[in-house]
């Protein structure tokens, strides 16, 4: 599909606002899927270090 401007690209012939919005919606998918993996890993090894440091000040 061919546009004749950049404007007619943005509109996408009157359906631009839910094109965009799909888009803006699967990028958040992806964003919040890579991150919270990490974030939860880094959680994790936040308690395991603080679990092994009140486990050494115990023995």
């Amino acid at each position: 599909m061919y546009f004749d401007s950049f404007a007619s690209f943005i509109e996408m012939g009157g359906h631009g606002p839910y094109v965009w919005v799909c888009y803006a919606i699967g990028a958040l998918v992806v964003v919040y899927n890579v991150w919270s993996p990490m974030r939860i890993r880094k959680n994790f090894i936040v308690d395991l270090k603080r679990r092994l440091r009140r486990e050494a000040k115990q023995s």
